[in-house]
């Protein structure tokens, strides 16, 4: 699997539980959001603009991906905000697809434009390293199945580790009636979260 073919496959709708743990203030806070993922062709004029903003050859990327995201955490004060878009642009290696730069509108840490580095590694999980102007951050995201997405992120601040979050997305889908709904329900593994919930 190249990274195009990792964002094909999380093309879709997902509900998301998050975890996030403050080490410096040794607590963990809960959250959840929805998500839209759309995969977009190496043409696609937001693929074509992402990379002009960052000077890079359009003919060089691959595709990219169109994220949108709802949510919120158990912290959030009354003026706080979880959504937001972004956009994607994956320009892989010459001599090898698995790996390259992944061009963002807006990074995970700092909400400004941002490079990372990614990499897919020998179990087909993205792991994606963003170094800031006064952090970095390292993403991991894999599938246990089509239907769920785990990903781990860590954001290094300062010369330690300043949180770490752990994320569960489920696809949501929509059945095509009352009957399949049921049926689904009780074996389709969307409905289904290896945390209980």
């Amino acid at each position: 699997m190249d990274a195009m073919q990792f964002f094909r496959q999380s093309a879709g709708q997902w509900q998301s539980l998050r975890t996030t743990h403050h080490l410096a203030f040794r607590q963990a806070e809960k959250g959840h959001s929805k998500i839209n993922v759309e995969a977009l062709d190496a043409d696609d004029p937001k693929v074509v603009e992402i990379c002009q903003m960052h000077n890079v050859d359009p003919a060089l990327a691959a595709g990219g991906a169109y994220v949108t995201w709802n949510g919120e955490m158990d912290w959030d004060k009354d003026d706080e905000n979880h959504s937001g878009s972004t956009v994607f642009a994956i320009v892989p290696d010459g001599d090898n697809p698995r790996k390259g730069r992944m061009l963002r509108e807006r990074g995970y840490a700092e909400i400004v434009p941002v490079v990372g580095q990614f990499e897919m590694d020998e179990d087909d999980a993205l792991v994606l390293v963003t170094e800031y102007e006064t952090m970095s951050s390292i993403e991991r995201f894999w599938f246990p199945n089509p239907n769920v997405r785990m990903r781990t992120s860590a954001v290094k601040r300062f010369g330690g580790f300043n949180t770490s979050t752990f994320c569960t997305e489920i696809r949501i889908e929509e059945p095509d009636s009352k009957a399949s709904s049921e049926s689904e329900n009780a074996e389709n593994p969307a409905f289904y979260s290896a945390l209980g919930w």
